[in-house]
């Protein structure tokens, strides 16, 4: 499809800001239909929001094909003390499995 094909570019950055607010729900497939359908209809005239949609979605992706990194203990356990979640951490789970 040439450029000539597309129709012209005419909306505000106020306008792609607006669909790009809803892209985490659009590809969780959350987005109501009507939504759906106004994001899909502004990316068939819109290229760089296709752009952003198109990496948006590889990235998640490619994070999702990635293995989990493990993570060490004492920095688990600095994580759950600063989150507060003493119950929930390493440690816990250590006292948990030996009773």
């Amino acid at each position: 499809m040439s450029t000539g094909d597309r129709p012209t570019h005419t909306h505000t950055p106020e306008t792609c800001r607006r669909y790009l607010g809803e892209l985490s729900d659009y590809v969780d497939g959350t987005l109501s239909e009507e939504l759906c359908h106004e994001l899909e209809a502004h990316m068939a005239i819109c290229e760089n929001c296709r752009i952003v949609v198109n990496t948006f979605t590889k990235t998640i992706s490619l994070y999702h094909q990635m293995p989990a990194p493990e993570m060490p203990n004492e920095v688990k356990e600095r994580l759950y003390k600063v989150l507060d979640l003493h119950a929930y951490g390493p440690a816990a789970k250590d006292d948990t499995e030996q009773a």
